[in-house]
């Protein structure tokens, strides 16, 4: 299962809903084709950008099934098995496999918080249970527990983990574990999370970006991947700088914080660009509008993609 290999640009996929809260497949359909046609090379569902946290067992059956369905092996499909305990994470997992998960990705428990040693653990019970290959996540401001880079460098060794998604913010962190896991014979896939500084993470050693920022511009991202493959480090920044100047769609809205004004500036992003029918967020986040949409509608313009 550790042979499980994928590098390059993996965006977590936001999902689309309808005003009464129902999963919009014909717009789910158009966002998965427009990031493959973009040349991204697999796509990361029931992330944080997924609504994962929002969703009933029921709805993520369906985002899977879904998906799989629409993506019909083109490219990789990783799955987000995230919850609050071990127990309920491998119950997500084995459901994922059975719908045609091809990885899985799971954060550390999130309630009944532990220490190192029940981290590990719970990654150790999850490799044991589930016959896919398993990403950690490691996401601290969600789940209140950082990965040590030494335990994830353990974990690629002895076939437990197949690589690391990396949204903690900690590039020492994440550079420690990038030259570990060359000493060890690179056992891990290492993809950041982090947008804004994807060229320091390839500089680094990435093996791959899980950009939110892809579901609206994939092929800056592709274009970036391609540019640090050929080791053509000019490119890669400035790809990157053309992106941050699109990642504004963040920080331009007013009157919102945390998810309404991140995954809400991506689904009104989409919207704008007819991706999405709608910008309808998860109960009980509000969707943006008016003033916070044209905002959003200017920075799109700004960059060609309106």
């Amino acid at each position: 299962m550790s042979d499980f290999k994928i590098r390059g640009v993996v965006p977590p996929v936001v999902v689309p809903d309808t005003p009464d809260h129902e999963l919009d497949v014909p717009s789910f359909e158009k966002l998965i084709n427009y990031m493959i046609d973009g040349g991204v090379d697999g796509l990361f569902f029931l992330g944080s950008s997924g609504e994962v946290v929002f969703s009933t067992d029921e709805r993520r059956d369906q985002v899977v099934r879904e998906a799989v369905r629409i993506v019909d092996g083109r490219v990789p499909v990783l799955v987000g098995i995230i919850d609050t305990e071990t127990e309920r994470v491998i119950e997500h997992g084995k459901r994922a496999i059975a719908l045609g998960a091809d990885a899985l990705v799971a954060t550390a428990p999130f309630y009944a918080l532990g220490g190192p040693v029940e981290v590990e653990e719970h990654f150790r019970c999850l490799h044991e249970a589930l016959d896919a290959p398993l990403f950690a996540y490691d996401i601290p401001v969600c789940v209140h527990t950082k990965l040590g880079w030494k335990m994830l460098a353990k974990l690629g060794a002895e076939g437990v983990l197949a690589g690391v998604k990396d949204s903690s913010g900690d590039d020492i962190s994440f550079r420690y574990l990038c030259q570990e896991n060359e000493k060890l014979g690179h056992p891990l896939q290492l993809l950041t999370g982090h947008e804004i500084v994807v060229d320091g993470a390839y500089l680094s050693g990435a093996d791959g970006s899980v950009p939110g920022l892809a579901n609206v511009e994939p092929k800056g991202y592709v274009r970036m991947w391609k540019a640090a493959e050929a080791g053509d480090w000019a490119t890669v920044k400035a790809e990157q700088d053309k992106l941050n100047e699109l990642s504004h769609i963040f920080d331009v809205t007013t009157g919102v914080t945390g998810y309404a004004g991140g995954v809400g500036a991506f689904k009104t992003a989409l919207m704008l660009m007819g991706i999405f029918e709608s910008n309808t967020m998860p109960r009980p986040v509000k969707a943006l509008e008016g003033e916070n949409v044209e905002a959003i509608a200017k920075v799109l313009r700004d960059c060609g993609l309106l």
